[in-house]
């Protein structure tokens, strides 16, 4: 099995630690908060207030289900608008009591149905966009499972961005980029070669600033991993004053 071949399939194992999982072992006293305040509270989509070694911090995930039905109730991974709206709530909110935001992602993308289209799904991932590009506190985003599209962009518009070691971030699936690029989805693992997705390459190419190593999907030590490297990584943004952290996050996202 190649290395791209592998990565797709354990980057959408079901086994792996969700949203709520990270949220719940890593943040002391992890409180979810619902709801965008316009139209719904959408599942695919869960954030809260957590502690991070005794610092308030807002923690906002794309969540997939554990089973067909959890799944169903999450619409697979995919925020329809009100998701999105949800996040950028809890993203204002954490601005203004000045709380550092950490988000988690896995999403084949978007939900791109009739409903979310009609209530705005490309203007509510657009707003994400443009709101956390300005952000007055620092955020690090961290890719979990799948980073499918701008349905993962859109909280992953972040001061730090890391991937675990088996996880995939593309502009779009594999199965997508072959269906319009040689009208056949089958050569879904040529197209992955080409997009070059996984956590390895995407380094090198300074997509992403840091790879964590897996040991198994529900191994302690990966979530310790990614808490060691959560307090000292918000230790050191908290450092930078304010025109620091803007411009740093600027010319981040500048390069490309």
């Amino acid at each position: 099995m190649s290395d791209v071949s592998r990565t797709l399939k354990e980057a959408r194992n079901q086994a792996r630690l969700t949203a709520l999982d990270y949220a719940e072992q890593i943040f002391d006293e992890f409180m979810e908060l619902h709801g965008d305040r316009h139209f719904a509270d959408d599942g695919a989509i869960v954030g809260g207030i957590g502690l991070l070694d005794s610092k308030p911090v807002t923690v906002i995930g794309i969540q997939k289900g554990k089973n067909l039905q959890d799944n169903l109730n999450r619409n697979f991974g995919q925020p329809n608008p009100e998701g999105y709206r949800k996040a950028l709530r809890l993203m204002k909110q954490a601005e203004k009591f000045n709380r550092p935001v950490i988000t988690f992602i896995n999403t084949a993308g978007a939900y791109p149905g009739i409903g979310a289209e009609e209530r705005g799904q490309g203007e509510a991932i657009a707003r994400n966009l443009l709101e956390m590009s300005d952000l007055k506190v620092p955020i690090i985003a961290i890719i979990i499972g799948e980073g499918g599209s701008g349905g993962a962009l859109a909280l992953a518009v972040a001061d730090r961005v890391w991937m675990l070691e088996h996880t995939m971030y593309a502009v779009l699936s594999p199965e997508g980029f072959a269906s319009i690029l040689w009208k056949d989805g089958s050569r879904s693992i040529e197209a992955a070669e080409l997009m070059k997705i996984t956590a390895g390459e995407l380094l090198n190419m300074q997509v992403i600033d840091k790879v964590i190593p897996e040991h198994g999907y529900f191994s302690s030590e990966i979530v310790q991993a990614v808490k060691q490297n959560l307090i000292e990584e918000v230790k050191y943004l908290e450092s930078l004053s304010l025109e620091e952290l803007l411009e740093e996050r600027y010319q981040r996202f500048r390069k490309y």
